[in-house]
């Protein structure tokens, strides 16, 4: 395996247990989040709905079909839904001056594209089939 599939491997287990994580989040809103999201309580239902599934269907995406090799072009489309879900979510914290949140979206914007491009040119994975 080289290093080029290895970064990209562990690209995609850490962004996608991120991205069922914080998915997760959103349905179960705990009390006495970390500060650093305390935005998610100013989210309405439907956001939360909607933003939950996208987030832990594209997280399993990111990993799913690249660990059973069905259907391995499925993981860059998870990365390109994630991007888009990154890219509104930047958007809403710009509407409340988070800077911070707004540098962590663009952070995983870059890291998915990295994947997304990986898996589509450098590195792609062959299916089973």
């Amino acid at each position: 395996m080289g290093t080029k599939n290895t970064t990209l491997w562990i690209l995609q287990l850490f962004l996608g247990i991120y991205f069922v994580f914080l998915g997760s989040v959103h349905f179960v809103l705990p009390d006495g989040l970390p500060s650093v999201m305390n935005w998610m309580y100013d989210l309405g239902d439907t956001t939360h709905l909607i933003a939950g599934v996208a987030e832990i269907l594209g997280g399993l995406g990111l990993i799913l079909p690249s660990v059973t090799r069905i259907r391995p072009e499925l993981t860059v489309y998870a990365a390109g839904g994630l991007i888009i879900v990154m890219i509104g979510a930047a958007i809403w914290h710009l509407t409340r001056s988070e800077t911070s949140q707004i540098i962590t979206n663009g952070l995983n914007i870059v890291l998915l594209a990295v994947v997304g491009y990986g898996r589509l040119r450098v590195h792609p994975i062959t299916s089973k089939t």
